[in-house]
This record gives structure tokens, sequence and C-alpha cells, in this order.
């Protein structure tokens, strides 16, 4: 069975606390027309989620936001972060063979984010970690969040990432409407590229980090950040490419064969997690189809049934 890593969830009474903050609007239509996907806690919804992940083969979801849910003011980050991660662990305890979860963190304010990552671990039953690659504009890798690597590190958690849909604050991307189909490739590759600039990984090598969507450009970048990167970032204890094969990647990539085999080749099949961006590839494809095109692209059959069947469920250390 599958075990997917990126599956995203809006509890209603974060929602609600978030308003406009935090999109999109729960039960109203979109404009497209596009056929709206099972994503809040109702119970239609989950119901709804349910069986699209049978349909699937799909055993099991872990659950994370899919924007950035970060507020400079300490007290209403907090609450807003409690309310969702406790919205994530009643589903994950109503449904302890399906659904588990992430526990997401309150960042900017360190000292709420470790006490917060203490619960989900502790108290909810979290699985790993989920942070934005971003955090109101300045990047998860500058020196005021080392405590939380170093914690993460201690624990030998998982991190999962996630764009923040910033376009990395760009207009040349977002004035041009390339926010989501660019910009969020851009912060995977930029979070890879941080990580290699500040050493992070090779600092704190208990961490088990994922990057969604085959980390964008990075399968393509290995060789020009070994020359230019390491020209441009001066001594480095490794080489930008020993880094980056030190994270898993998730296998979103819209169906590509082109982008799915260059990841293989680059990290190798085993870094490979099932994911599947739920419910934003649903807008395009069935959620099915996000996880069949895997065993269909030409991979010898013993590789795709490592990526499908089990990279992820011994990552995390579920049975399969």
């Amino acid at each position: 069975m599958i075990c997917d890593v990126h599956a995203h969830y809006i509890p209603k009474k974060f929602k609600d606390f978030m308003g406009d903050r935090f999109g999109p609007a729960i039960g109203v239509p979109r404009p497209t027309g596009i056929a709206r996907h099972p994503v809040s806690d109702s119970a239609a919804d989950i119901q709804g989620r349910l069986e699209l992940m049978d349909a699937a083969g799909v055993e099991k979801q872990i659950l994370s936001p899919h924007r950035q849910p970060y507020l400079a003011d300490e007290a209403e980050c907090a609450k807003a972060l409690h309310l969702l991660n406790d919205g994530y662990a009643e589903l994950a305890h109503r449904y302890p063979d399906r659904i588990a979860s992430y526990v997401m963190l309150p960042l900017p304010h360190i000292d709420a984010s470790l006490q917060e990552m203490d619960r989900g671990f502790s108290q909810l039953g979290c699985v790993g970690v989920n942070m934005n690659i971003s955090c109101l504009g300045r990047s998860v890798a500058e020196p005021e969040f080392e405590p939380i690597y170093a914690e993460l590190n201690r624990r030998g958690a998982i991190l999962f990432v996630h764009p923040s849909v910033t376009g990395v604050c760009s207009p040349v991307i977002n004035d041009w409407g390339f926010r989501a189909s660019i910009g969020n490739s851009v912060e995977d590759a930029m979070f890879v590229a941080h990580m290699i600039a500040r050493q992070i990984p090779y600092r704190y090598p208990n961490i088990r980090f994922i990057v969604p969507h085959l980390g964008g450009p990075i399968p393509m970048l290995l060789n020009r950040l070994d020359t230019q990167g390491i020209r441009d970032l001066g001594g480095l204890p490794e080489l930008p490419s020993v880094t980056a094969r030190k994270f898993w990647y998730d296998t979103v990539c819209y169906g590509s064969k082109a982008a799915l085999t260059c990841a293989c080749e680059a990290f190798n099949a085993d870094r490979l997690v099932t994911g599947s961006d739920y419910p934003v590839l649903q807008d395009w494809e069935e959620y099915r189809e996000t996880f069949a095109y895997i065993g269909r692209i030409g991979l010898p059959g013993d590789v795709a049934n490592r990526i499908l069947h089990h990279n992820a469920q011994e990552l995390f250390g579920f049975a399969h």
C-alpha cells in the first residue's frame, strides 16, 4: 500500500480563526468551474478523502497545511498552530491506520515552536515536523532558526518542508503570473541551496529532510553546484551534491516522466517518497493517477515498487 507524505487538510476551527489570512475558503465554489475536492473536516469531506484514498491504493496520508500559517504576533501564532495541530491529531486519532500528521510550528517564535514540537511528539502522536521554506520573508536557514534544527537533530526527527507560495518574493515571477507554477519549484530549490550554504544537514546529521516536488530544478543542477556553487560559496566540508543527496524528495511532478527519471538518476530511487500535494494536483488529474503514473513510465519494476510501496513506509517506520 502507498503512503502519501504530502497531503493537505484544513480544520474548520483553524480556518475560522485565520479568516482571510489563510485560503482557500472552505465550502465556497471556485470560479474556475473545477470540482472542489474534499479538503475540510466536514463529515462529507472526510468520507470523500477516505474514498479517494481507497481508490488510489493509499493506505495512509500524512497531513500538513498548503500555505504559510505564520503570524508576527506570538500569542496569535501560537493559538493558530495549536488549533491546526489539534485538528490534525483529532483526525489521526479517529483513523489511526489511515491518517497521520506532522506537527506545525508557530514560527518565527522559537521558544513557542520548541514547546509545540514537544507537544506534537509527546501528546499528539505526530510523526514528524512541518515547516515552510520561508517565514515572514526570512529563509528558515537563517541563524535565528538554529535551535529548531538542534532539537530536530536531538530527536532524530523527520522534517517535511513546503513552499510558502511567495514566488520567492520576486516580481519577475509573481508579476508575470508564475507564483505557483514556477515560484514553488524555485522555493524548493532555494531550500536545498540554503541548506547547502549553511551546511545544516552536515552539522545536524540526524534530521531526515523531505523536500517536495522532486526538489524543483535541483536534480538538474548538481554538477553545476559542484563547480560554480563551490566557487561562489567558498570552502564547504562536502560537495553540494553530497548534501543534496542526504534529503528525501517527494514524487509530486504533475506526471512528468522526464522529471521523475531525472530525480531517480540524480538522487537514487531510494530517496524518492510518494506524495500527492492533495488536493492541488486533482484540479488536473485524478488522485489515483498521481501515483499510478509511477508504474507506467518505464522504470524497472523493482524500482517502481520500491518508490510506491517501501521508501516512505521505511522512512516513517510504518509497517508494509
